[in-house]
């Protein structure tokens, strides 16, 4: 092996197992390590900036500005507490609604952002009915994470997979992994309701102050949502036609973002671009790079060969060793970097061979979007949900999210396997 190669095998694996270990924050560690690739000649400057997907960048930063405009009316509070009128202030039927709005949220914002609103709103609800609330936290975490599967701008690594294959549409996330999902969270609710009976008792007083609450008291700027609702509206059926319009999915999403902001005054500008998590945008483009150093070495060309060499070729092997090793690693370690590693693995598999890949892409998306709720550091939702939690008085522990998060997790990854093999296998 060349020197360049076990140098960028040693930088990769030193910056990932610091990344897991937490002790210094992901973004500073990507950014070294990317740093590191360039500066130590692994890649020159040019084919690192190559490496970086803007698409996936543009598409992160047009969603934060939509959605942090659009949290600013009051509209997803406005929705969970009409959800937990609808359901006449019964826990347990509040504990389903506000899984259903988190998994449908995540599926068109993101699942991080959806977390973020829909948190504050479920102590506000818990509160008022003195039910523990760490059930419907650890629901909204699992549908988030099932949710965000759903589309391609529910979850960063389909975000990562549908910008570096051009053939995979808005659309074709929606077709191919809405069903799938959908599966899922049916399997899921019956589970739920099982899991979590003991705590979902409160008195008849209490589910009548859920009652008497006044939702449009909630929405604070009512011409302001409006002007939200209409540039949603563009953006998702920008999404749903970008390959009709032959625009990358990035275009449109800064288009509608930025459309947002003319319409709603220069005054929101600023407060919207400060909301945007630069850190998460730095964090790829450090990831980015790091990868680019394996790539350019043949490191990953090397990975794809031992793959193919242990599944002999075999599609289905392939595809059901790609969707198990994604869940399980992406229980783990973060799946951001994990998806960054495996994009040009499967491509490379294409160059030898493997005629059809998209069984292998579905499988990734998949395995590293369902993988996330197999443990509280699985993905940045459950460790924001548990960041909130404590601040709240109400710790989240890992155990705790293990005994219920893992075996749930497998069960989707049985339910995957069975979907994948039928669909695109048999």
């Amino acid at each position: 092996m060349e020197q360049q190669a076990v140098w960028a095998i040693g930088i990769f694996l030193v910056i990932y197992a610091l990344i897991i270990s937490e002790k210094i924050h992901r973004t500073i560690l990507a950014m070294i390590g990317g740093i590191l690739m360039v500066g130590l000649g692994i890649v020159d400057q040019e084919t690192a900036i190559h490496h970086i997907d803007f698409n996936t960048l543009g598409l992160l930063i047009g969603m934060m500005i939509i959605v942090s405009i659009t949290a600013e009316t009051g509209v997803f509070k406005y929705i969970a507490v009409i959800a937990a009128k609808k359901a006449k202030g019964d826990p347990t039927r509040i504990l389903l609604s506000l899984m259903l709005i988190t998994a449908i949220s995540s599926a068109f914002l993101d699942n991080v952002t959806t977390v973020l609103l829909m948190v504050p709103v479920t102590f506000s609800i818990t509160r008022q009915l003195k039910v523990n609330p760490l059930p419907f936290l650890i629901t909204q975490i699992i549908a988030s994470n099932v949710g965000g599967t759903a589309t391609l701008i529910g979850d960063p690594p389909n975000l990562m997979i549908g910008s570096a294959v051009k053939e995979l549409s808005f659309m074709s996330f929606i077709y191919n992994l809405a069903p799938i999902t959908a599966i899922i969270l049916v399997v899921y609710i019956p589970i739920f309701v099982w899991l979590f009976r003991k705590g979902m008792r409160t008195t008849d007083e209490l589910k009548q102050s859920i009652m008497a609450l006044d939702e449009k008291e909630l929405i604070s700027d009512r011409r302001l949502l409006r002007k939200c609702l209409i540039v949603l509206a563009l953006t998702l059926l920008g999404f749903f036609t970008h390959q009709l319009l032959h625009l990358e999915s990035a275009t449109v999403a800064l288009a509608g973002a930025f459309l947002l902001l003319l319409l709603s005054g220069e005054h929101m500008m600023e407060e919207a671009l400060a909301r945007v998590e630069w850190m998460t945008i730095f964090f790829f483009v450090g990831l980015f790079v790091l990868v680019s150093g394996l790539i350019e070495t043949g490191v990953i060309a090397r990975l794809a060969e031992q793959s193919i060499e242990l599944t002999g070729g075999n599609l289905t092997a392939t595809s059901l060793l790609i969707l198990w090793l994604s869940a399980i690693a992406s229980a783990f370690l973060d799946n951001i970097p994990f998806v960054a590693t495996m994009i040009p693995m499967i491509q490379e598999m294409g160059n030898m061979g493997v005629a059809d890949l998209e069984p292998l892409w579905w499988s990734l998306a998949l395995g590293a979007c369902l993988g996330g709720n197999g443990t509280l550091i699985g993905a940045s939702a459950n460790l924001i949900v548990a960041g909130m939690a404590g601040k709240e008085g109400h710790p989240l522990r890992f155990t705790q999210f293990l005994k219920y998060g893992f075996p749930l997790m497998l069960l989707s990854i049985v339910i995957s396997s069975i979907y994948v093999y039928l669909r695109y296998l048999l």
